[in-house]
């Protein structure tokens, strides 16, 4: 399994940054302060590698079209993926890329904001838009969100249009069991954590879910994983390396996932 860099960060809106995450997550991986066993039992060693990161322009369009070649192009060879961001935006040409080849794509996505906007800014690539972008071009035939604590009436309006399976935090106790029919796919962006885990984010959005819930969500979901993408870290508010830690503990237990445990 591949570990591939999408050092992309042009359509944030808020704060720059997130295109100095992958190097930052790789190494917190394969730290020595931790191990690469997994707490399902997986040991990981020799069977995620580092695939190095992606030397994309600037332009958004001809980045995305960088992204979608590459993550096709892997597909190809059978590679087991997970992407590692970068800002949201770049979900969408992966999963572009990942639809092409699994046509019943669902996908699973945890995040503290929903990224249903239609457009924010007069950027319809925007990091607030790529399941808007997702859902219009028919690339997945359900989106269920985990975590979601912004909704706005635009966006709920969105979620409704697309038929879009909304886990909101206030409804935490009464949420239903993670099951899926077809292919997975799983785009998390690290801020559905709350700030106190992780602040190394552009967006710090109070009342979030734990390091241990996390887990313990990826650990219950019943999917076939086929890829992923860990988005939103910024190196820039890290200062301990606090943040790049957990990215990699959720990488960690993603990658099993993928694996098969």
């Amino acid at each position: 399994m591949s570990l591939l860099g999408i050092p992309f960060d042009e359509n944030s809106s808020y704060l720059r940054g997130a295109a100095q995450a992958p190097p930052r997550i790789v190494e917190a991986l394969f730290c020595d302060s931790s191990n690469l066993w997994t707490e399902n039992g997986t040991d990981l060693q020799g069977r995620v590698r580092d695939a190095g990161s992606l030397a994309l322009p600037s332009d958004t369009p001809a980045a995305f079209g960088a992204i979608e070649r590459e993550v096709a192009g892997q597909l190809r060879q059978d590679a087991r993926l997970i992407l590692l961001g970068g800002d949201h935006s770049i979900t969408y040409p992966v999963v572009k890329a990942f639809a092409a080849k699994f046509p019943d794509l669902e996908i699973l996505h945890f995040d503290a904001h929903p990224d249903l906007y239609d457009q924010l800014g007069g950027n319809r690539f925007s990091h607030a838009c790529p399941f808007a972008r997702v859902m219009e071009e028919k690339l997945a035939r359900r989106l269920i969100q985990v975590g979601v604590r912004t909704m706005n009436r635009h966006q709920r309006e969105q979620a409704q249009r697309f038929g879009v399976e909304v886990l909101e935090m206030k409804d935490l106790g009464s949420w239903p069991a993670l099951n899926f029919q077809g292919p997975v796919y799983l785009s998390f962006d690290i801020d559905v954590l709350d700030p106190a885990f992780v602040p190394g984010i552009s967006h710090w959005e109070p009342g979030g879910l734990s390091v241990r819930e996390v887990v313990n969500l990826l650990h219950s979901l019943r999917a076939r994983l086929v890829g992923a993408d860990v988005v939103e870290y910024n190196p820039a508010r890290d200062q301990s390396g606090r943040t790049a830690m957990v990215c990699a503990k959720v990488v960690k237990e993603i990658a099993a996932g993928l694996l098969g445990r």
